[in-house]
């Protein structure tokens, strides 16, 4: 079996091409997401963009978690856990980022935005590590608030586009 480009190859994926680029190993790797999550992408609840940075794999609040909570809802579980499966079979590490509209919380549990953020993306990380076996290593959780959204706030729909999870799985390769 040919090595890992850039910490990318599925586990135990054989490979007919010695020679693939980093391009050819996101393009595999949407591939799988694209195949584990079919009704959720259709629907909306989950987003896919290619950045100079790697694949952003976006699960939105919409779908995935109740306004203002950082829990992922009971009724996603099964879809979380193929997303999961999916970045168990890849070396590269993982970043989770947690994003909120501009519209401010203060509530008993977030005292801002920040918080429910951030909130979102460790509670995603600690879900990785505790449900699925994911190594720790592998794992960075960062929490943006409404400083990079993808959709205008001037709009609800563009506000519900901009509360979401994105989970980063970077061109460069894994530290050892």
């Amino acid at each position: 079996m040919p090595a890992e480009v850039d910490g990318l190859a599925p586990k135990g994926d054989p490979r007919d091409n010695p020679v693939a680029t980093k391009e050819d190993e996101f393009q595999l790797l949407r591939g799988h997401v694209q195949g584990a999550l079919p009704p959720e992408i259709a629907k909306g609840d989950v987003a896919l963009r290619n950045t100079p940075e790697g694949l952003v794999i976006s699960p939105r609040e919409v779908g995935f978690f109740d306004s203002g909570s950082a829990e992922i809802r009971a009724s996603s579980q099964a879809a979380f856990e193929r997303l999961a499966k999916v970045l168990s079979e890849i070396a590269s590490d993982i970043r989770v980022e947690g994003h909120t509209d501009n519209v401010p919380i203060h509530d008993a549990r977030f005292a801002s935005n920040w918080d429910l953020s951030t909130a979102r993306a460790t509670t995603t990380v600690r879900l990785l590590v505790t449900e699925y076996g994911f190594s720790p290593r592998r794992l960075a959780a960062a929490g943006y608030t409404e400083y990079r959204p993808i959709a205008n706030n001037v709009t609800a729909a563009g506000r519900a586009m901009n509360r979401r999870v994105d989970i980063v799985v970077p061109r460069k390769p894994a530290l050892p």
